[in-house]
């Protein structure tokens, strides 16, 4: 018996030291410092440095223009994103092809481009005013390249809509997913699957079909057209990725991004029509329609910023190829609309060639949501399946009077 309680106190004595020592360690003693006397001294103050309840559920901000939307959950920011991108840009697409219907202002595509930075520079520098953080995270190096990415991305689009048929030159911004996945390859290094392959090839024969069916029944198709969206195409498959490697390196916000990117991408314009002495017959002819050059320009600016602003938020929260998927099928709904609101020809082929650019897509999105997909439509099946069992089951019920 003696034993026993002998090896009995030896545990217990043992743990209380061992529970002294973990002790005197949180409160930032070493083990064989003493505190003067058997009790055991707590720093509180280290304690809460050390732990913080907030630091492991901290997530990274997520906001709609300026309103935080970082405590709902991911489906439901991705939603709002969503509507809000294709909200903005159906009125900027609309207003871009409302400005170009006006005759004569084809060739001036870089002045609206020019405008438009100019208007995106002021809204940047306001919305600045309002921050309390006014440092330039990014370097400057990169801001050059991204405002050179943008201004070639801006203005080759607009330009473009004075050579092509706007739904075209809209299909072919539809297909930005190949420079992007391309461009995810080279820039960050990223693999794809089969069926995003399977995706690029859809949506370059889509492309090819929509291209060919525009070239024989709009008046207003030119091959000078189509090479200035590739080359927009290619621009804005880089900056995507740019964008996205920018934003979550130097964790900066999209107000900064947006003013450097169109301050110095204006600078850039401004030498390029001076250069080319295109600034002053561009002039001369809005200063003639104001309304319908400059009225609308800041219309078209407004909305722009605004969809540029939600489309950062997409890219720095979701991903540069998620953001791309969705502003490619709010461009499809464009098309609609652009058809729906605009006197243009129209051929069935249009439709073939569209539903192929959708297929790509399709396989674009599916690929990056194979799993959630899968479980989504197996469900579907199970209880499609159920029902006809239950339906051959079924066996309606004779009553004994009704016999009778």
């Amino acid at each position: 018996m003696s034993r026993f309680s002998n090896k009995f106190s030896d545990n217990v004595l043992r743990q209380k030291n061992s529970s002294s020592t973990t002790l005197n360690t949180m409160a930032g003693l070493s083990p064989g410092q003493k505190t003067g006397d058997d009790r055991v001294v707590l720093d509180v103050s280290k304690l809460n440095q050390s732990f913080d309840p907030n630091q492991s559920m901290s997530r990274p901000e997520v906001k709609l223009l300026y309103v935080n939307i970082s405590h709902l959950p991911s489906v439901v920011q991705f939603t709002l994103l969503t509507v809000a991108a294709f909200g903005f840009y159906l009125v900027y697409g609309y207003i871009q092809e409302l400005i170009f219907r006006l005759e004569g202002f084809r060739p001036f595509g870089w002045y609206l481009t020019l405008v438009q930075f100019a208007f995106y520079t002021i809204f940047g520098l306001v919305e600045l005013q309002f921050k309390e953080d006014k440092t330039r995270r990014i370097p400057l190096k990169m801001y050059l390249i991204l405002a050179f990415l943008t201004v070639a991305t801006m203005g080759l689009s607009n330009t473009s809509v004075g050579y092509l048929n706007y739904p075209t030159q809209v299909i072919f911004k539809c297909c930005k997913l190949i420079p992007v996945m391309l461009g995810g390859v080279i820039i960050q290094r990223k693999h794809y699957s089969c069926i995003d392959v399977a995706a690029v090839l859809c949506m370059c024969l889509g492309l090819i079909l929509f291209t060919l069916a525009d070239s024989s029944v709009s008046p207003s198709f030119n091959t000078f057209g189509v090479i200035l969206i590739s080359l927009a195409l290619c621009a804005d498959g880089a900056i995507g990725n740019v964008q996205e490697k920018a934003l979550k390196q130097y964790n900066s916000s999209n107000s900064e991004m947006v003013l450097y990117s169109y301050s110095i991408g204006f600078v850039y314009i401004l030498i390029g029509l001076i250069v080319s002495q295109s600034i002053l017959p561009a002039y001369e002819f809005c200063k003639d329609y104001p309304k319908e050059t400059y009225g609308y320009a800041v219309i078209f600016s407004v909305f722009g910023y605004l969809g540029v602003n939600v489309v950062l938020s997409l890219v720095k929260t979701f991903g540069a190829l998620i953001a791309v998927t969705v502003t490619t099928c709010r461009k499809a709904v464009t098309i609609i609309l652009s058809f729906m609101f605009f006197t243009k020809p129209f051929t069935y082929q249009y439709i073939w060639s569209g539903m192929i650019v959708t297929v790509g897509i399709y396989l674009n999105v599916y690929s990056k949501n194979k799993v959630k997909m899968d479980a989504l439509m197996s469900s579907v099946c199970d209880c499609v399946l159920t029902v006809i069992r239950v339906k051959k089951s079924y066996k309606p019920y004779t009553s004994a009077l009704t016999q009778v």
